[in-house]
C-alpha cells in the first residue's frame, strides 16, 4: 500500500486513544528485529532445521535426538534474543491503560521481558518446562543439560518445554482466554502475523465479527489485509509503533 503514512499513523493513534478494550495480536514478525527469524518462509528456521524435532511422537521415541535440536534452536539461539522497541511500545501502551491484553503466537517470552503483564502465549513458551512423568513444573532458569536429555529433579522423568509441539492441542486456558479477549475487543492491533497458522488465525477474525476495528502492522500484506484489516501500516513493527507512540504522546500533550 503506497502513499503518505502520516494520515494512517494519526488514525491509528486516534483509534487507540478512543478504544475501550484494545488488544494486540502478535506473530513472528514482531520478533524479527530481535534476531529471531520466522519459522516459515524463505529465511525461515524450518529451512535450516528439520521440524520433526518438535513432533510429539518423535520427541517421545527419540528424546535425546530431539533435545539436541531443541537446545540449539530454542535455548542457545532464541534464548539469547532481547525485546525490541515494538515489544516495549506494547508494554508502554499497557502501562498507559490503552492495550488491555497481548495475545502472541510467539514462544520467545519477549513480551514479558519488555514489561507486558497481561499476556497469553497461544502456543506456549520456552520460559518453562514440565516433567512428563510426574508433571512437576520447572522454570527455564533451573534447566540443566546434565544429564542429557534434561531430567526432572524430583523423579528423573523426561522434561518437555512448555510450548506446543506438532501433534499437541492448544492449551485450553490459552484458547479460552484468547476467545474471551477477542469477544471483548473493540480494537485489535495485528503485528507481524501472516494469518496462515490455524487455529490462531481465527482469533482476529472472531474479534472482527464482533465489531472490532483492525489495525495491521506488517512489512508485506497478509491474509488479513484484504479481508478484515481496516487500517494497514506497512513497515517494521518497531518503526510503525514508534511513530504511533509519538503521535499518541503529542495528542495527549495537546489535551
Amino acid at each position: 500500500m503506497s502513499g503518505d503514512l502520516n494520515p494512517r499513523i494519526r488514525q491509528a493513534a486516534e483509534w487507540l486513544l478512543s478504544s475501550h478494550h484494545a488488544i494486540a495480536f502478535t506473530g513472528a514478525g514482531i520478533s524479527v528485529e530481535s534476531g529471531i527469524p520466522p519459522f516459515r518462509g524463505e529465511n525461515g528456521l524450518w529451512n535450516r532445521y528439520d521440524p520433526a524435532c518438535i513432533e510429539l511422537s518423535r520427541f517421545l521415541s527419540q528424546p535425546a535426538d530431539s533435545w539436541m535440536k531443541i537446545r540449539e534452536i530454542f535455548y542457545e539461539f532464541m534464548g539469547e534474543a532481547r525485546a525490541n522497541d515494538a515489544h516495549r511500545a506494547l508494554a508502554e501502551l499497557e502501562d498507559m491503560g490503552i492495550i488491555k491484553w497481548v495475545i502472541t503466537q510467539n514462544i520467545d517470552f519477549l513480551h514479558q521481558q519488555a514489561g507486558s503483564i497481561n499476556v497469553t502465549e497461544f502456543h506456549g513458551s520456552i520460559g518453562s518446562l514440565h516433567c512428563l512423568h510426574c508433571g512437576r513444573p520447572m522454570p527455564v532458569e533451573e534447566l540443566s543439560w546434565t544429564p542429557f536429555p534434561p531430567q526432572c529433579i524430583s523423579c528423573g522423568g523426561l522434561l518437555k518445554p512448555d510450548f506446543v509441539f506438532f501433534g499437541e492441542a492448544i492449551p485450553e486456558e490459552a484458547m479460552a482466554t484468547s476467545i474471551r479477549q477477542a469477544e471483548k475487543a473493540d480494537l485489535v492491533v495485528l503485528i507481524g502475523t501472516t494469518g496462515e497458522v490455524v487455529p490462531a488465525s481465527m482469533i482476529p477474525q472472531m474479534a472482527k465479527r464482533g465489531g472490532a476495528r483492525i489495525i495491521e502492522i506488517n512489512t508485506t500484506p497478509s491474509r488479513y489485509t484484504d479481508s478484515i484489516t481496516d487500517l494497514f501500516l506497512q513497515g517494521s513493527a518497531s518503526a510503525m509503533l514508534t511513530r504511533v507512540m509519538k503521535e499518541i504522546g503529542e495528542k495527549q500533550a495537546a489535551g
